[in-house]
């Protein structure tokens, strides 16, 4: 099974640049989307349903154009969840989650902390909230966390540590937060197959960052431990373009 997960910083802009070519060429079997920001109220219409794909979507209640998460299934799954434990957080359309019959597949955008920090506490509520019902789902079957985590959680993870021990996504309080969800038997896929290797999913659209290599690693595909044995490929597609990030995917069995 393949599963990638892809920030496209707008789900019509992303359509402008043959989104199509890009959905055939990840090829799979579950595509989230994050930063969706599409609005409508009456949750009937997605502006891209795929032939042959169930889509699920969430959009923020409080604010038009912002936030925002899809779901592209090639099988339909068992049930479909929004927001956290009973809904939290869906007022901000962050959060789907399909039930499988080995696993629950959970797909977020995660908060950013903002700037000056003035989210840094929603965040951290987020980010025990969102532990807090990993681990209820974890202990039913095992979990697949994916999506825009918004944290780059070690000083490869990102081109310059140094200058952003205090920004948003590196501080000391997310990147704490990343490991103890990681201490609670989960692996972060990527950097458990490539201990090494320095790659980014994030890049500023200021000062030709991308070009320059002045990246960040924030999109992630995290699983229960149990399940870790069987995956079996965990790779960032820099190679793809149309948003400020680009999709990463993971090949399980």
């Amino acid at each position: 099974m393949k599963l990638a997960s892809f920030n496209v910083n707008g789900i019509r802009a992303i359509l402008g640049k043959d989104f199509q070519k890009t959905f055939e060429e990840l090829d799979a079997d579950v595509l989230f989307i994050e930063e969706s920001k599409w609005s409508e109220d009456a949750h009937l219409i997605f502006p891209y349903m795929p032939e042959g794909f169930e889509t699920y979507w969430t959009v923020s209640k409080v604010k038009k154009g912002y936030s925002g998460v899809a779901a592209f299934c090639k099988k339909p799954p068992l049930s479909v969840h929004y927001g956290l434990g009973n809904g939290e957080y869906d007022e901000e359309g962050r959060v789907i989650t399909l039930e499988y019959e080995d696993f629950y597949l959970v797909g977020a955008y995660v908060p950013n902390s903002g700037d000056g920090l003035k989210r840094l506490d929603f965040r951290m509520e987020f980010e025990k909230k969102m532990l807090e019902y990993l681990d209820s789902l974890n202990a039913k079957k095992p979990i697949i966390y994916t999506g825009d985590l918004n944290v780059a959680h070690q000083e490869i993870d990102l081109k310059n540590p140094k200058d952003n021990t205090h920004n948003p996504g590196f501080t000391k309080e997310e990147r704490d937060a990343f490991s103890t969800l990681l201490s609670h038997g989960y692996a972060d896929t990527f950097r458990r197959l490539h201990p090494e290797e320095v790659a980014y999913s994030w890049w500023s659209y200021r000062f030709h960052a991308r070009e320059k290599g002045i990246g960040w690693r924030i999109d992630y595909f995290v699983v229960s431990e149990r399940l870790m044995p069987r995956v079996k490929s965990a790779t960032i597609r820099d190679d793809i373009f149309g948003s400020d990030h680009c999709p990463v995917t993971l090949e399980i069995e």
